[in-house]
């Protein structure tokens, strides 16, 4: 997908495979307090942890028991958590805790800051050859995390996400 996202994005060809333009939901909000971000990037995860268990049960009906999308729809209509689980683990033996956490918790973005080590050339005085050596420069990038982000620990072990730039 990362490939073919690159030619739509970049090269201004149309991607084949898609039926549509991708996109990506992002937002920019101010909140009032440390513990109101929380809250709200807890309840998106609850969210993500909702939405996957039942697209993982739908198409699990779908492709594996044979329903229709409008049967598969059908029968989860009104079904509570425990509910999907239950038809995972009864009708085709998969544990849904056992699913990778990337689906089961979505992807946290965080800027961390890490040294790169690059190789440069450089000219010594009074020498004829240029010198390759290694240099370190700080650098801040984006690590994807696909873990629980609602309790204490993930803040705990990451304060600086929280902390005051200024």
């Amino acid at each position: 997908m990362d490939k073919v996202m690159n030619t739509a994005l970049f090269s201004k060809r149309k991607a084949t495979g898609l039926r549509e333009e991708q996109g990506f939901d992002g937002r920019v909000v101010l909140y009032p307090s440390d513990q109101n971000l929380k809250d709200y990037l807890s309840w998106r995860q609850a969210d993500c942890h909702v939405n996957n268990l039942y697209n993982t049960v739908f198409w699990t009906l779908v492709q594996r028991g044979g329903l229709t999308p409008a049967q598969a729809q059908k029968q989860l209509q009104g079904t509570l958590a425990g509910d999907k689980n239950e038809i995972l683990f009864s009708q085709f033996n998969i544990n849904y805790n056992n699913e990778p956490l990337i689906y089961r918790k979505g992807t946290v973005l965080v800027w961390q800051k890490a040294d790169q080590i690059i190789k440069k050339k450089i000219k010594i005085p009074e020498e004829t050859e240029e010198k390759e050596v290694e240099v370190i420069r700080p650098r801040t990038t984006t690590v994807p995390f696909h873990c629980d982000i609602i309790g204490d620990h993930f803040w705990d072990q990451y304060p600086e996400i929280l902390a005051d730039d200024s």
